[in-house]
């Protein structure tokens, strides 16, 4: 698929079908989150991979928004492996961990793997939940699947604000 095909047809898929991802879907995308840049090559991201019925019994506890989705990956960075910027108030944690789900998501649609993000979750109480590392922090939760038959972007996906209200040049 052309590359800006991917991006106009990535939607948020809300309802999932039972299909599993098979194994080369799901390697082609965990390799582009490992391909994603980061700060000073730091590679601080993680990404568990849960799609054990316990491990989605856990998901399930922490948001809605799973949808039915047979693989969820909750991405993290480890918060002792990070950039720090000058002015010592900022780092390259989320950022670095966003690129990786953000290139997952993109090869996810380019592999015909629908996904949605979720943010709608604690947490700490993933953290708990999924068994994870004191130092990890997650940032994310990405559902992957196919989609159900009938599912299909929101009425307001195709709205976006015009690039002279998003873009200032100077």
């Amino acid at each position: 698929m052309e590359f800006s095909d991917v991006v106009k047809n990535r939607y948020s898929c809300k309802k999932f079908g039972p299909e599993p991802l098979t194994e080369r879907e799901l390697s082609e995308i965990l390799n582009a989150g490992r391909l994603a840049p980061t700060a000073k090559n730091l590679q601080e991201q993680h990404v568990y991979v849960v799609r054990s019925a316990q491990g989605l019994a856990g998901i399930d506890a922490l948001t809605p928004c799973r949808y039915g989705a047979p693989v969820v990956l909750a991405v993290t960075y480890d918060r002792e492996n990070v950039y720090t910027y000058p002015g010592g108030k900022h780092h390259s944690g989320v950022e670095d961990a966003v690129l990786a789900a953000a290139h997952m998501m993109l090869a996810a649609c380019n592999a015909g793997v629908d996904s949605c993000w979720l943010n709608r979750f604690d947490p700490e109480k993933a953290k708990k939940v999924l068994g994870l590392p004191e130092n990890e922090e997650v940032v994310m939760l990405l559902d992957l699947g196919h989609a159900a038959p009938g599912a299909g972007p929101l009425p307001n996906h195709e709205n976006r604000r015009e690039l002279s209200e998003t873009v200032t040049f100077l």
